[in-house]
């Protein structure tokens, strides 16, 4: 299983957002003000029940980054939004020696996102 997997709904809709294109990027330096993306590390689409499995089989410990294009994604659809891409940092730990696997969902929809470290 990949390290990382990620699975997006359409809150506006009820349903799985389906070919939405998902970047994974190291972080290679943040500060109070921004972060520095480092390397594109894997980069993919998620299916037609909304999932991805995207990079590695293990990551190192360090932030990274998912940017998901959901402005691409709602164009396709039609309808204005107000977020053209999505990007959520976080950190990889590494406990007892072994890594961990790490759900990112995004409950998505035009004008607000929400997301949170699954299972």
């Amino acid at each position: 299983m990949s390290h990382i997997t990620t699975h997006i709904l359409d809150a506006s809709t009820g349903r799985p957002a389906s070919d939405v294109g998902v970047v994974l990027s190291a972080i290679t330096g943040v500060s109070a003000l921004a972060e520095t993306p480092g390397a594109v590390l894997a980069h993919g689409t998620t299916d037609t029940d909304g999932r991805l499995a995207i990079g590695p089989d293990a990551l190192d410990p360090g932030d990274y980054s998912l940017t998901f294009l959901t402005g691409e994604y709602f164009a396709r659809t039609g309808t204005r939004t107000f977020h053209p891409f999505i990007s959520v940092t976080f950190s990889v730990d590494v406990a007892d020696g072994s890594p961990q696997h790490l759900h990112v969902p995004l409950l998505l929809s035009p004008f607000a996102y929400s997301t949170y470290r699954g299972s």
